[in-house]
């Protein structure tokens, strides 16, 4: 028997208002830099908490938007809801970006200066 856990180099969150979605599966109406939002994903999850993460979109199955912003993941949780694993926590907001230019913000893991 194994256990299934993914890690994520990014943090993957609806668009706002998805229909069948709870609000902290999806992405805030307006991100303010500074601000802090709580997130919800299913799965056991793990994220690096050392340093900033692009946010992005996502429709489901791994179609991922550019990144829509920089943030910083303050606390994750895992925690089991209706006998399936799940993770919660805390991110904040460090940079908002716009999705139309062209401008690379993140290299991999790394974010650019």
């Amino acid at each position: 028997m194994g256990m299934q856990v993914e890690f994520n180099p990014d943090l993957a969150l609806r668009e706002p208002n998805t229909k069948s979605r709870l609000e902290e599966e999806c992405i805030p109406k307006k991100l303010e830099p500074g601000k802090e939002y709580h997130f919800l994903k299913s799965g056991q999850r793990n994220y690096w908490l050392l340093g900033e993460i692009p946010l992005v979109t996502t429709v489901g199955n791994q179609e991922l938007s550019r990144p829509i912003a920089s943030v910083t993941i303050l606390e994750a949780t895992h925690f089991i809801k209706d006998g399936l694993p799940y993770t919660k926590g805390v991110y904040r907001i460090n940079e908002v970006y716009d999705i139309n230019e062209s401008k690379i913000h993140f290299e991999g893991m790394e974010k650019i200066k």
